[in-house]
C-alpha cells in the first residue's frame, strides 16, 4: 500500500478560505461588504458567506460577487434549516456553492413546523443543485449518530467550529465523523469559523484548498474532490500511507497523531517536528480509514481528510 491523498498530488496551490460565516443579512453584526473586507485583510483567499436560510431573514443567498477581485473571491452559500433532529432542534446544514435562485424550504422561523421538508431531504436538494454540503457543528447541535447518518448526501462534517468554541465550548465534530467513517461513509472534514463578529469567533478555523485557480468553480470542484485539509494554524505539506506506517511532512509541530477504527490511534511527539513517521502496527489492522492530526506548540491543530484504506 502506498497512498498519498489527492490534496498533496493535484496540480495547483493551496488557497485559504472560510466556508461558514454570517452577516447582517441574518444574525451577524457586520454588513456583507465589511465581512468580506475583513477576511481579505486577514489574508484569506476566499470566503463563503452563509447566512441563515429562513423566512425571518427573507431566505438570503447573499450576492457577494461585487466583493471579488483579482486576489480574493467568494462562493455563494447559506446555512439551511428545516425539520427536527432527534432532540427536537432545527437542522443546521451548511451548503456552499448554491445557485442564487435555490428554492426556499418552508422554514418561517427558528422552530420546526408540521409538514416542512426534512433536513436530509433539504441537504439532498442542495447537493442536487450543485452545492458542497456539510453537517454543521454536530456537538453544538446535539446530533446523534443516527441524525448525522441520515444526511446521506453530505460531503463533509465540521470537525472544528470556532464560533462554537468561543461561545459554548462545543467545537468538536470528531466523534460523529469517526463513527460515520467506521460505518463506511466516505466523508471529508472541514474547519470553519461560523463567524458572527459579536464575540471572538473569527479567524480561528479554515480550509486549505488545492486548486489551479482561485475561482469559485475551481474551489468548489476541489472541495467536492477532497483536495484540501483543515487547520487552525499548522500546515500539512504531505501525508503518505504505507502498509506499516504513515509519513507526514508539516510545519513545526509537537505531536503527529494517526487515528483509525475504534480505539486505533498512535502518536509521535517531539519539539519543532517538520517530519514524522508513525507506525501502524497493532490496532490499525483492518481499519477502513486513517486520518492525521498535527498539533503545534500553541495547541493549534491541522487535520487531514480521511484516507480510505
Amino acid at each position: 500500500m502506498d497512498i498519498t491523498p489527492s490534496a498533496f498530488t493535484s496540480p495547483g496551490q493551496f488557497w485559504r478560505g472560510n466556508l461558514h460565516t454570517h452577516s447582517t443579512r441574518s444574525d451577524g453584526v457586520l454588513a456583507p461588504a465589511e465581512v468580506c473586507r475583513r477576511y481579505k485583510a486577514e489574508g484569506y483567499d476566499f470566503l463563503a458567506l452563509t447566512d441563515h436560510f429562513i423566512g425571518d431573514y427573507g431566505y438570503p443567498i447573499v450576492d457577494t460577487v461585487p466583493f471579488r477581485d483579482a486576489a480574493f473571491t467568494t462562493i455563494l452559500g447559506a446555512e439551511l434549516h428545516s425539520g427536527a433532529q432527534e432532540n427536537g432542534e432545527m437542522w443546521h446544514i451548511l451548503a456552499v456553492g448554491l445557485p442564487a435562485d435555490f428554492a426556499p424550504s418552508h422554514t418561517p422561523a427558528w422552530r420546526p413546523v408540521p409538514g416542512q421538508e426534512s433536513g436530509p431531504a433539504l441537504a439532498a436538494r442542495a447537493v442536487a443543485a450543485g452545492a458542497f454540503v456539510a453537517v454543521a457543528h454536530p456537538q453544538w447541535s446535539g446530533l446523534t449518530v443516527a441524525d448525522a447518518a441520515s444526511i446521506t448526501s453530505a460531503h463533509a462534517v465540521e470537525i472544528y467550529n470556532h464560533g462554537c468554541y468561543a461561545g459554548c465550548d462545543r467545537a468538536d465534530g470528531t466523534a460523529i465523523a469517526d463513527q460515520l467513517l467506521e460505518a463506511g461513509r466516505k466523508l471529508t472534514l472541514i474547519a470553519t469559523d461560523d463567524a458572527h463578529f459579536y464575540e471572538p469567533d473569527h479567524f480561528g478555523g479554515w480550509v486549505m484548498v488545492k486548486a489551479v485557480k482561485n475561482t469559485p468553480e475551481a474551489l468548489l470542484a476541489a472541495l467536492k474532490a477532497g483536495d484540501f485539509y483543515s487547520s487552525q494554524g499548522p500546515e500539512l505539506r504531505s501525508v503518505r500511507v504505507f502498509e506499516d506506517r504513515v509519513e507526514v511532512n508539516c510545519s513545526a509541530v509537537v505531536s503527529v497523531i494517526v487515528q483509525g477504527h475504534g480505539m486505533a490511534a498512535r502518536a509521535t511527539h517531539g519539539q519543532s517536528m517538520t517530519t514524522a513517521v508513525v507506525s501502524l502496527n497493532g490496532r490499525f489492522e483492518g481499519s477502513p480509514y486513517l486520518r492525521v492530526t498535527v498539533i503545534d506548540a500553541a495547541g493549534k491543530k491541522a487535520w487531514s481528510n480521511p484516507i480510505m484504506c
